[in-house]
């Protein structure tokens, strides 16, 4: 009936056993989440963006995504808008090539970007941070030995920060009820911002409004702008008749006459054939004399 022949069968070939499920590669897991949009689980491209959970996407993507209002998965729901997300300041790695994105070991390969303060590979090896003030990213390692020689100041860029806008980028469970904890505190503080805002206005708004109160008392003694309009117009008009009466306009009309001028002396007016020395004198003035007939 079989089993002859000198075959020794196993225990696994006679007892049907249950098969444990497969393990996933977790430096493949890690290195996937450092190197791909969570949206759409494509390569990242710049501009690289995170949200308030520490994720990383492709900005360009997840704009798109948000334009056609289509639903996000359960990892985004939080998503709604721009002011969700905050654009990365990534330092290049000058050690990265473009062979490191298909070739070679997981460990050999080198990552697209590094600490700018102490040169760690952000490869998920190390655990990195973001501040939401600025977008400035630095290992987690260089923030706490910055942090405790000066202030809450980005050791990149110098902008204040507070304690909620540390972000831990790609943090494990416990890294992620803490961002969520700091997401409230952020939306908080807006809140508050927004009032301090609108009551700062509302006295702006009474300030001005009490002003006027007391300039009115100064403008009804003010003349009005239609007593003004006929006070220059009246003006205008007596200007033009005193100039009508100056000599020297007077000059220029055709009847007017040297003779009559009160002002001309008594030689410059016998220079004229209207002067009465002209007149009495019997032969033709030089203009008109001629030899020939006078």
């Amino acid at each position: 009936m079989g089993c002859d022949g000198g075959t020794i069968p196993r225990r696994d070939e006679l007892v049907r056993v249950k098969q444990k499920p497969e393990q996933k590669d977790k430096d493949a897991e890690r290195e996937f989440r450092w190197l791909h949009c969570t949206l759409t689980q494509q390569r990242l491209q710049e501009p690289i963006v995170m949200c308030g959970m520490g994720r990383l996407y492709s900005k360009q993507s997840l704009i798109e995504r948000l334009l056609e209002k289509e639903k996000m998965p359960e990892m985004s729901v939080h998503v709604k808008s721009l002011k969700d997300i905050k654009t990365l300041q990534l330092t290049p790695n000058p050690a990265f090539t473009e062979e490191d994105k298909t070739e070679g070991l997981l460990d050999t390969r080198h990552a697209p970007y590094i600490c700018k303060l102490i040169g760690l590979e952000m490869s998920g090896k190390f655990r990195f941070v973001a501040l939401w003030t600025c977008g400035c990213v630095v290992s987690e390692r260089a923030l706490k030995q910055i942090k405790g020689n000066s202030a809450s100041t980005c050791p990149l860029c110098q902008a204040p920060y507070s304690v909620e806008d540390i972000v831990v980028l790609n943090g494990n469970e416990e890294d992620l009820e803490l961002m969520k904890v700091k997401m409230e505190m952020r939306a908080a503080k807006r809140k508050s911002s927004k009032k301090d805002k609108k009551e700062s206005k509302k006295v702006e708004i009474k300030t001005e409004t009490d002003e006027p109160c007391a300039s009115t008392t100064v403008d009804e003694a003010k003349p009005s702008t239609s007593t003004k309009v006929k006070g220059v117009t009246n003006q205008k008009r007596l200007g033009a008749v005193n100039a009508m009466q100056d000599p020297e306009l007077k000059r220029l009309k055709n009847d007017f006459s040297v003779a009559k001028d009160p002002k001309a002396s008594d030689v410059y007016k016998s220079l004229f054939t209207s002067h009465k020395t002209e007149k009495e004198q019997e032969r033709a003035h030089w203009v008109t004399y001629n030899p020939f007939y006078n």
